[in-house]
């Protein structure tokens, strides 16, 4: 499934990234998409069949599922 990960900062996004990188999933650091919003403006947009419940860390914020031009809200850090 396609993600959209939102985060509280830039350095969060950053550090996502790299998180993701280690365990050899491709990820995009991209803006934030309008329809969406964000504290820092900054997301990582990911691709994955891993239960993502193992993968949400302290800095993000949210969590979308892309379901074809749908955007679906599945996680949010409270």
């Amino acid at each position: 499934m396609d993600y959209i990960a939102t985060f509280f900062s830039h350095i969060g996004a950053i550090k996502y990234s790299k998180f993701l990188s280690s365990r050899n999933i491709s990820s995009e650091t991209m803006p934030v998409p309008r329809k969406l919003s964000s504290s820092c403006g900054v997301c990582v947009k990911f691709k994955t069949g891993e239960n993502i419940k193992n993968m949400i860390s302290e800095d993000i914020d949210k969590v979308y599922v892309l379901e074809g031009s749908d955007v679906k809200l599945i996680y949010e850090n409270k």
